[in-house]
């Protein structure tokens, strides 16, 4: 039996990270053991919290966690630090005294709770005493409905968050209702398709992309891009001198790193170092993403011997939220760059094992275990490993941005 557990990004009026809801999906209909909701729960405790610590799933920022009836009654909140933590109450609990007595308690010991689902029904209103957070799904109710909620809330000083919000539209209409914190898929893919004229900088950028992907690394190419922007060199060298990357080593030049560390990663740090310069926007959200689905889909691709160079399976991961960063279609960005076929057609969705490594990352983004566990039947994947392989890209791409190369 596994224990999974991903992630959904919840987002303050600015699109920057608030917080993570951390979430675990069984039972038959996604391909895993059928399980009660409360050992789900407890799964993501002993399995994430112990195991790996939550901290290193959420990059010490704020967990949203379902707990249902017993782990409610049973406190199994209080073994988290209330600093970081927010405890869901989930919509299918059966509220009684016993329950909100509990709760109650849990929220005397320091934590934030949160309703979850709040569907305005009268057994809540206890809660409203003392909850500091709730959650309302996108067309839950009719608007002139969720006017009065809001104000309802509002009055008593309880935080909004706002779920399922799949469009800029849906985002910027309950920003004017009101909600303070917006989570769903909506920065996981472009909010406009447009083309957008790249300035001289930007083209830069796109240049040292496109020599970084090529199967020749031109030193004397790349070296005069970076010779044309002092604070890029300084950029790069300091990246590559993190202590996370580079132990023992003193970088101190381009040729240096090259003849140090080899091309290939050389490769992989450049064409990282030019998407983060071109992620104008600063939502460093969507390179966190990007980073993880680089270091997870290298991961995947040599488990499939896919190792050419360059990297393909680290770049794929890479490149694949490159139109949501440059708020250009997909197409138009794969035409703009030597691309290997598989790459190429690996961006725009099209089947193959260099897709189906970007399938099995967005799987895991959405806790769709069942996509996982069809992709896993097709390559006779070990989910196991595949899913701490997972953790690991996310503690990696936690140091990676630590490094501020952008």
């Amino acid at each position: 039996m596994f224990a999974y557990v991903a992630r959904q990004p919840i987002f303050d009026s600015n699109k920057n990270v608030f917080g993570y809801e951390l979430l675990f999906r069984n039972g038959e209909k996604n391909c895993f053991p059928d399980i009660e909701p409360d050992e789900a729960t407890s799964k993501i405790l002993a399995d994430s919290h112990l195991s790996y610590g939550l901290d290193e799933v959420t990059d010490g920022k704020v967990s949203f966690i379902n707990f249902h009836q017993n782990t409610l009654l049973r406190h199994f909140p209080t073994s988290l630090d209330p600093k970081t933590t927010v405890v869901e109450i989930v919509e299918s609990v059966d509220v009684n005294e016993a329950l909100i007595k509990a709760c109650k308690q849990i929220r005397e010991r320091g934590y934030k709770l949160a309703i979850d689902d709040y569907d305005h029904a009268s057994h809540w209103t206890p809660f409203l005493d003392f909850v500091n957070i709730v959650k309302i799904e996108v067309g839950a109710h009719p608007i002139e409905t969720l006017k009065e909620i809001i104000t309802t809330l509002k009055r008593k000083n309880i935080t909004l968050v706002v779920e399922r919000v799949e469009t800029i539209e849906e985002f910027e209409m309950h920003k004017e209702l009101g909600f303070d914190y917006f989570q769903g898929y909506f920065l996981a893919k472009p909010q406009v398709i447009r083309h957008r004229k790249l300035g001289v900088s930007k083209l830069a950028m796109l240049d040292l992309l496109t020599e970084s992907i090529k199967p020749a690394l031109d030193t004397k190419k790349i070296t005069s891009i970076f010779e044309c922007d002092a604070a890029l060199t300084f950029k790069l060298l300091r990246f590559i001198n993190n202590p996370t990357i580079n132990k023992s080593n003193s970088i101190t030049s381009l040729r240096h790193a090259i003849n140090y560390m080899g091309e290939r990663e050389v490769k992989k740090f450049i064409a990282l170092l030019a998407l983060a310069n071109l992620n104008e926007s600063g939502q460093t959200e969507l390179l966190a993403m990007s980073l993880v689905r680089a270091k997870f889909c290298e991961f995947v691709a040599n488990k499939l011997n896919i190792q050419d160079d360059p990297p393909f399976g680290y770049l794929t991961g890479l490149l694949s939220l490159m139109d949501a960063i440059t708020s250009q279609s997909m197409e138009t960005l794969s035409n703009k760059l030597p691309l290997n076929e598989s790459v190429q057609s690996a961006l725009l969705g099209k089947d193959g094992a260099l897709c189906d490594c970007l399938r099995m990352a967005a799987a895991f983004e959405r806790a769709d275990w069942k996509l996982a566990t069809t992709i896993k039947e097709s390559y006779e994947f070990d989910l196991n490993e595949i899913h701490k392989a997972y953790i690991s890209s996310l503690s990696w791409a936690s140091k990676i941005l630590n490094a501020q190369v952008g």
